[in-house]
């Protein structure tokens, strides 16, 4: 890594040029509390970082967030997705291909994934997978404790100092192997930190999860063999991937590190995401890391963005697998893109959670797993997600068996032709049910309840459920009220009805929950979103302040 430039007087010398600190650091505020851990991520420097990345980029990001609302308002008027046809030429050129994969990222068979709580990242690191997808995303509630002290516990993890006790029980990293490749999930690019600002606005989720991470990490990961590596997710366009380029090129280039070694892995978890495929992994190319199939998030997409559109209603969440035309479309073709760019096509997450008290029930949704981890390596995915180091076992059994080699990307898939008609069959067999309504009923509820108590995961009946599922949950809601539909029993699902049972189940929640629990507040957000008018672009977006603990302005030119 060369490090030929000059310095700055600041003490790391790690910046291309002098810089004014004082004029950077004008009207940047930290609004949320600071101690001694927390400063050590949290610095001078890094906020200097951060300040610079907000002003050289939000102004773009804004821009890309409006063309969402524009896009969604041709969606609205009953228009359909296509491929581009100014991005033809780049789909049918064989020539491009992305970078080959870094360092700790050739076999990535099993990912865990998880929240940044120092627990989680132990336990993770001690699985028995070969990544780690560490995550201030979907699993984890932006509260300003969790973001500000997930980089701590990533920052001593990358360290080897992230050994802890709880109680009698130690917490320490195992010892005897190499551990598992660390990769961090960043915000999307609508989230805000509303906790730091840069000229009288926050900053966004995702430079700020980016920036704190690459800033105080990045140099330490490539010494001890690895390198920053991130998971992107929400997008919705290549021009998004292509603003994320644009951020890993500046970063490195702030730091003096080498073009190229920074390396981001795109969800593709939106529906306008998988009509460009080729060309985000193109924008990203020299950073590319593949593609993964986020299956919930990209349902959920499916639905908020032809919500107005009669002929995408789906039925009850459980008749919605991976083998619904839609869903095998957009697999085929993910694995397809990936492996002719000649970069990682990782499969989806196994949201499973042991049942320890019936061996029949836990039988039941192991051989579940097994049988999805299976379609997933004969399909040609390279790797696949699990929830719970339990289930690590039985994916790396699947893969193993069926992948001898570090991934597959030469399974061409030459034999699929997917067109947009593919994308958007949605001939899902299946009914709408009572039953059907309640579950999604408590899986919003219980996921937006955690959510307001600071907790991003919740375990609700054997399935570790996020923001992905509630977001899906109260989606099918949404449509179902909106379009009128009737119940397999002969209801007809309208504001009345929904709102009807949305309140029964809140009431029984809230009598079996624990003391204080937040399920009537859950309920007043969650009935705005359910009775097919209003309709919030994300639920986490329509909670933040809930949880936001704005704090005495702290000036980053004190730190």
């Amino acid at each position: 890594m060369s490090h030929s430039h000059t310095t700055t007087g600041r003490e790391s010398g790690r910046h291309t040029g002098p810089v004014n600190t004082e004029q950077v650091l004008k009207d940047v505020n930290i609004l949320g509390s600071l101690n001694d851990q927390t400063r050590k991520v949290l610095n001078k420097d890094a906020t200097i970082f951060l300040a610079v990345l907000h002003r050289a980029f939000n102004g773009t990001r804004k821009a890309l967030l409006q063309r969402r609302v524009i896009r969604q308002g041709e969606l609205d008027k009953g228009n359909l997705l296509d491929f581009l046809p100014e991005t033809k030429q780049i789909r049918e050129n064989d020539a491009w291909k992305g970078a080959p994969p870094a360092p700790g990222l050739v076999d990535r068979r099993i990912e865990i994934t998880g929240p940044t709580d120092r627990k989680m990242v132990v336990n993770a690191l001690n699985s028995d997978v070969w990544t780690y997808m560490a995550d201030f995303e979907d699993s984890n509630a932006p509260t300003w404790d969790n973001m500000i002290n997930g980089q701590v516990n990533l920052y001593d993890a990358i360290r080897k100092q992230v050994d802890f006790k709880q109680g009698e029980k130690e917490y320490k990293l195992r010892t005897d192997r190499v551990l598992p490749t660390l990769i961090a999930r960043a915000r999307g690019w609508h989230l805000e930190e509303k906790h730091f600002t840069v000229d009288g606005e926050p900053i966004s989720g995702s430079l700020f999860d980016f920036g704190l991470y690459f800033f105080n990490n990045a140099e330490e990961l490539v010494n001890r063999g690895t390198g920053p590596y991130f998971y992107l997710p929400k997008m919705e366009s290549h021009l998004e991937a292509r603003l994320w380029n644009d951020v890993f090129n500046l970063a490195q280039d702030y730091i003096g590190m080498r073009r190229g070694t920074i390396r981001g892995t795109v969800l593709i978890e939106t529906i306008p995401a998988a009509f460009e495929m080729d060309e985000i992994i193109y924008e990203l190319r020299d950073h590319s890391a593949g593609l993964n199939c986020g299956r919930w998030d990209y349902i959920f997409s499916v639905i908020k963005r032809f919500r107005q559109n009669p002929d995408f209603v789906l039925p009850d969440r459980s008749a919605v697998t991976m083998t619904s035309p839609f869903m095998d479309a957009y697999v085929k073709l993910l694995i397809k893109t990936c492996h002719r760019r000649g970069v990682h096509a990782m499969g989806g997450m196994a949201a499973q959670i042991p049942i320890k008290n019936d061996d029949e029930a836990n039988k039941k949704a192991m051989d579940g797993v097994r049988a999805d981890k299976l379609r997933e390596v004969k399909a040609g995915h390279d790797g696949t997600w699990v929830a719970h180091p339990a289930l690590a076992a039985i994916a790396a059994d699947v893969f193993n068996t069926h992948m001898p080699t570090a991934n597959q990307m030469h399974v061409r898939r030459e034999d699929v032709h997917i067109t947009s008609k593919d994308l958007l069959n949605m001939n899902v067999p299946g009914k709408i049910t009572e039953d059907g309504i309640r579950k999604n009923l408590n899986i919003g509820l219980g996921y937006m309840e955690g959510w307001l108590r600071g907790v991003g995961c919740v375990p609700i009946n054997y399935l570790m459920e996020d923001a992905a599922t509630a977001e899906v949950s109260r989606s099918q809601l949404w449509q179902w009220v909106r379009h009128g539909v009737s119940t397999a029993e002969g209801k007809k699902v309208d504001k009345a009805y929904s709102l009807k049972l949305l309140h029964e189940q809140a009431n029984e929640l809230e009598k079996n929950g624990p003391k204080g629990n937040k399920y009537q507040l859950a309920a007043k957000y969650f009935e705005t979103q359910v009775t097919g008018e209003d309709y919030a672009e994300f639920l986490t977006s329509l909670l933040y302040n809930e949880i936001t603990n704005v704090g005495e302005k702290t000036p980053a030119a004190k730190l």
